[in-house]
């Protein structure tokens, strides 16, 4: 399993070059955990049942309800439906937008952007006017700016600001929104295996530093997956 596999291997590789004991046994059930917060966080309920059914896992209630709150407001981001997701979040979390503005701008620019893409450019001039006048100044003008010049290409697909229409756009919003929600009812707003791996990307990066050619090369995801 790849979880199990880059906790084996980072742990041996910092352990060993730190001088600690390098026969450290791994825990299974402290593996499977890793991979079950990645799949309910990330909303995919399906694979988190099956994986859980598989393991052996005890099976939580709770995990299965809070996804089911939450993968419907990302799906509607990510299909465009910024203010369907807006709305099940407000039912979700009422003060939740308001008390999270980047949140709620991102939000609000990406509806915009999408009755652009649309065509709908009387109905993007209307909806700025009305909700995204508090954000005309201060962070997030610059932003605002750049979702405003869409409206100045015929075929803003192809134009120099081509990101903010492109599905990673969408999915960033997504997960931004989806770690607020998570904040919101007091669960970990990134995965045990994301927290992971920045722990040894630094840790690999500060042993690199210190040890030159003698140590571990810098760690990269990628390359990791290749070798």
């Amino acid at each position: 399993m790849y979880a199990k596999g880059l906790v084996r291997k980072e742990t041996v590789t910092i352990c060993s070059l730190t001088g600690e004991l390098i026969n450290s046994k791994i825990n299974d059930n402290d593996v499977r955990k890793i991979v079950l917060s990645y799949l309910v966080h990330n909303c995919f309920k399906e694979t988190a049942e099956t994986f859980i059914s598989c393991t052996g896992m005890k099976r939580s209630v709770d995990c299965s309800v809070d996804i089911d709150k939450r993968k419907p407001i990302y799906k509607h981001v990510m299909e465009g439906n910024v203010l369907k997701a807006i709305e099940l979040t407000n039912q979700l979390a009422a003060d939740l937008l308001q008390s999270n503005k980047d949140v709620y701008f991102d939000l609000l620019t990406l509806h915009f952007v999408e009755l652009v893409r649309s065509k709908d450019c009387t109905g993007a001039l209307e909806f700025a006017q009305k909700e995204l006048r508090p954000f005309t100044s201060g962070k997030h003008l610059e932003r605002l700016q750049d979702c405003m010049a869409l409206l100045a290409y015929e075929d803003p697909e192809t134009s120099p600001l081509f990101s903010l229409l492109s599905m990673d756009h969408r999915q960033s919003i997504a997960d931004a929104l989806n770690r607020a929600v998570l904040v919101h009812a007091n669960l970990p707003s990134y995965t045990s295996m994301e927290r992971l791996i920045q722990h040894i990307t630094v840790v690999r990066q500060r042993l690199h530093q210190e040890l030159g050619k003698d140590g571990p090369p810098v760690f990269g995801l990628a390359s990791y997956l290749k070798s």
